[in-house]
């Protein structure tokens, strides 16, 4: 089983809490709020992307 320490916990929470409000703050209806918010549970995944993404690979 794999352990994950405390401060990568609370790295992710904040992160997980400022994608949501980023998230929801901007979208439009009902339905683009809810689409935020699942995007705000993989936020991880778009910041790895993006990163890779400007540096070429």
């Amino acid at each position: 089983m794999a352990k994950v320490s405390a401060g990568t916990g609370s790295i992710y929470a904040f992160g997980f809490i400022g994608a949501v409000i980023y998230y929801i703050s901007t979208a439009t209806d009902f339905w683009m709020g809810l689409l935020g918010f699942l995007k705000a549970l993989v936020w991880p995944a778009f910041l790895v992307y993006e990163l890779l993404s400007s540096l070429g690979a």
